[in-house]
């Protein structure tokens, strides 16, 4: 079967949470909507279920019928264009949309007059931000309010976050809120530069007491340690109740994996929620990513490198300035500033499994001699792993 490659957008809302996902796929040469449909029901044991609703864009290729041949689950919301309605095969489309009573998005273009009088039902109404100015969007949007909910795609920058969300969308697909408009600050906070303190002492197996006193300096870290360590994503069968119980459970390694999550709450901005589940997917990505390809002894520290991967702009401080005051392996902190190591490759992916290129996604995942069934997996159980977690 012709490989079919997914890569994911988050649906920021106006409070700044991601509130869906959505998937583009890639079809390499010879592959097909049929392909993609066997793609996405071989995900069906590892899909994000949840309240998180995943959007299903076919890119490049048109969506037809072929493409809702499989179990959609109910979070699915499959993006239909507009100009597949006056195709030759239109009414083979209709009859197929129709008949999968699934939940649908209206891919906003001139040709949709013929798509809202068609009797199909659409739950999202997607407008492409670079098609259209600020003015038309608000007047599409407008026009179209009675027929779905209005979401904007292909969002750019920040500035265009807010014209879509002017122009009267709910939420908008981007990325835009990895690249801070501010400058970066000198040095880390106050409260930046406790956290970096404790992580340093968990990293050097201190005392366990010597960690507690560190860790009563703020009784909010201790608070946010624990809300995360007995998140369902960690899967612990008994709640942890204590900074010393985490220890006796998990030991120091594991500890620090999730220690390390802390450094990134520290943030105030205000996009920090939607920079935190991207960190964590990327987090999650590289460790499941890694299984069978490092020793497993590593498998923490590649947890570790995604996590910290946004911590530029998550703490508003350039990345060298963070890594300069902690104790990190060199492989983290080569990957971190892109001079490439071992766990390079893995980060690179991660971040290319964010994009818009199907080739370069292709390409890292053959990098790392990994198949697209393998890639895909990981990524649906990253985004899984990132929305059980409590932000």
């Amino acid at each position: 079967m012709p490989d079919v490659y997914i890569s994911r957008q988050p649906l920021v809302n106006r409070q700044s949470k991601i509130i869906a996902t959505r998937l583009t796929l890639h079809f390499d040469d010879g592959a097909s909507t049929k392909d993609a449909a066997k793609t996405l029901d071989a995900l069906t044991e590892f899909w994000p279920l949840g309240e998180k609703l995943v959007f299903i864009s076919c890119g490049n290729a048109p969506c037809d019928a072929e493409l809702l041949d499989w179990q959609i689950p109910e979070n699915a919301t499959i993006e239909v264009d507009s100009a597949s309605f006056v195709e030759p095969e239109a009414a083979i489309l209709i009859d197929a949309l129709k008949a999968a009573n699934a939940s649908l998005c209206l891919v906003f273009d001139t040709q949709a007059k013929a798509a809202l009088s068609s009797g199909v039902s659409f739950r999202f109404i997607a407008f492409d931000a670079q098609r259209f100015s600020p003015a038309q969007l608000k007047s599409f949007a407008a026009q179209t309010q009675p027929y779905g909910i209005g979401v904007a795609i292909n969002v750019r920058d920040s500035q265009g976050f807010q014209d879509c969300l002017d122009a009267g969308v709910n939420a908008a697909a981007s990325w835009f809120f990895k690249h801070p408009t501010k400058a970066p600050a000198k040095a880390l906070s106050p409260g930046q530069a406790q956290i970096v303190r404790v992580l340093n002492l968990v990293r050097k197996n201190a005392d366990i007491k010597e960690i507690e006193a560190a860790l009563k300096q703020d009784v909010a870290l201790s608070y946010k340690l624990l809300r995360y360590i007995n998140s369902a994503g960690f899967g612990l069968s008994c709640e942890v109740q204590s900074f010393r119980h985490a220890v006796t459970i998990l030991g120091y390694n594991k500890l620090n994996k999730w220690l390390s999550l802390l450094l990134a709450t520290a943030s105030k901005d205000p996009m920090a929620p939607a920079l935190m589940h991207t960190a964590l997917t990327r987090a999650r990505l590289m460790e499941v990513l890694a299984q069978g390809l490092v020793d497993r002894q590593e498998y923490d520290n590649l947890f570790i490198t995604g996590a910290f991967s946004m911590l530029d702009a998550l703490l508003g401080v350039d990345m060298d300035k963070v890594l300069e005051s902690m104790s990190l392996p060199e492989p983290i902190c080569d990957a971190l500033l892109g001079n490439g190591g071992v766990y390079g490759p893995f980060l690179d992916l991660a971040k290319s499994s964010e994009g818009e290129d199907g080739k370069e996604l292709a390409e890292q995942v053959g990098m790392l001699g990994l198949s697209a069934d393998q890639f895909n997996r990981a990524q649906m159980q990253a985004l899984a792993f990132a929305d059980t977690m409590e932000l």
